[in-house]
């Protein structure tokens, strides 16, 4: 049993063989804990649980499927067990597309979050502002090359005027789920069922639209529920995807150096 492991145990006061791991905790290990009464929980790791608890309820509260919060207490970020089939049929993507457009209706009033967060070691500078083309540029793209080698930390901020003429200037500062991809959406049924695993700030929607591209390709009854993005998506859709790609080559190593270097080529273009 892991140091984690143990740590849940004995919060629940449950034995070891009601305690399962699960698959995919990539940034975090991520436990099946099955009550003595019947009900299912999932236990997360992280050094930011509050903030955590507090993402999923700002989902929730925005009237989209999120797990429900039971608990948050000495790194352990206890949520209810939602079925996942990974079924991603048409009328999945649709019920998706009509959530995550109700999600980016959520507006605040800068872009950011009141509190830094963090992907796995990669920190997130979420401070507040009204630039939204700033916080793109240095808190997003080169706060995260910033420990990369010099030749990719150049060419990062000489993208700097060209995102100015790509990126809207004041966009509405939607909630956003921060890491949208098929592994942090959870379907059951042909519906959405949650949201997981969030890295919630406020900011242009195309965010988790690019986000959601990047690795998966949604049917399009997503997009006739959420609607098209505007003239000009192609070229903020490669600024905004160049974010998680420096992610991946930051946690993953570089493999993910040839998607950095196609996505600085469309923007450079």
């Amino acid at each position: 049993m892991s140091f984690f492991a143990r740590r849940v145990a004995t919060l629940t006061g449950l034995s070891e063989d009601r305690l399962e791991h699960l698959a995919g905790g990539d940034l975090s290990e991520v436990l099946l804990v099955r009550r003595l009464d019947g009900r299912i929980s999932v236990a997360k790791g992280s050094p930011a649980v509050g903030t955590e608890a507090t993402m999923l309820r700002a989902i929730a509260g925005a009237g989209v499927p999120a797990p429900h919060v039971e608990g948050e207490l000495a790194g352990v970020l206890m949520i209810e067990h939602v079925d996942n089939d990974r079924v991603f049929s048409p009328s999945a993507w649709r019920s998706l597309g009509a959530a995550l457009r109700q999600l980016h209706d959520h507006l605040g009033e800068a872009y950011g979050w009141p509190v830094d967060y963090a992907l796995g070691t990669v920190s997130l500078d979420n401070r507040q502002g009204q630039d939204w083309p700033a916080f793109w540029l240095d808190q997003r793209l080169k706060a995260t090359a910033a420990v990369l080698d010099r030749p990719w930390r150049e060419r990062i901020a000489a993208v700097g005027p060209r995102l100015a003429g790509i990126l809207p200037a004041a966009p509405p500062p939607s909630l956003l789920h921060g890491d949208l991809w098929t592994g942090n959406i959870l379907v059951s049924g042909g519906r959405l069922a949650a949201l997981i695993d969030p890295a919630c700030y406020h900011g242009h929607a195309e965010v988790d639209l690019a986000m959601l591209t990047l690795f998966d390709t949604p049917d399009a009854a997503f997009w006739q529920a959420y609607g098209s993005p505007p003239e000009g998506w192609p070229e903020r859709q490669a600024a905004y995807q160049l974010f998680p790609a420096l992610v991946h080559l930051r946690l993953f190593g570089g493999s993910y150096g040839n998607l950095v270097e196609r996505l600085l080529g469309r923007i450079e273009a």
